[in-house]
């Protein structure tokens, strides 16, 4: 995907639309949005978390926020990368056992504490992802809808499936930039509807 603009193929903008025009008003920021994608997607090292396992997380949060178009996109990197028809097909199952409505969790004791609420939490079966990536779907599902619940536990199980420091840092990167990414393609398609 190297040269084209991520945000503006996820949200069906063609060039020269109005939308796409909006866009380039703010080139700062639509470039740093896609150097983020590039880094995170595309990076010149690779590291301590691979492509496979990057694309993985990036099908289960698109598929966990109901963006089964985005979840596509992110799906074909993961075959590009030489996953397996049983990693992507187990990868699409913690989708479909992972799927609720949050968030979930509780604040410290005061005005917020209205807002707490209780929900499932979820763990990944390792078969067809192995314990490693199983690991990594669990606390990506906790940073989506448990945030307020994510303590020292939920990090150290990341650590005891051998993820690294560096790695648990990447993978939550992941999550947050894929917030960002999957709203705002969402509401450029919403305005670009509102618009035609």
């Amino acid at each position: 995907m190297s040269g084209a603009d991520v945000i503006d193929a996820l949200a069906g903008l063609a060039p020269g639309s109005a939308m796409a025009a909006i866009r380039e008003r703010k080139p700062v920021t639509r470039a740093q949005a896609q150097a983020s994608y590039a880094a995170l997607f595309e990076p010149a090292e690779v590291g301590s978390v691979s492509l496979q396992e990057r694309f993985a997380v990036a099908v289960f949060v698109a598929g966990l926020h109901g963006e089964a178009d985005i979840a596509g996109f992110y799906r074909a990197g993961l075959v590009r990368s030489g996953a397996s028809d049983v990693l992507v097909a187990a990868v699409y199952d913690a989708v479909a056992r992972g799927r609720t409505t949050g968030p979930y969790g509780a604040f410290p004791p005061g005005p917020l504490s209205v807002e707490d609420g209780t929900g499932p939490v979820f763990l990944a079966a390792a078969e067809g992802l192995g314990e490693r990536l199983a690991a990594a779907l669990g606390h990506v599902h906790m940073l989506v809808f448990h945030p307020r619940d994510a303590d020292a536990a939920s990090l150290q199980a990341l650590l005891n499936a051998g993820w690294s420091n560096g790695g648990i840092v990447t993978v939550s990167q992941l999550v947050a930039f894929l917030a960002f990414q999957i709203r705002t393609a969402a509401g450029l398609r919403v305005l670009a509807e509102t618009a035609a």
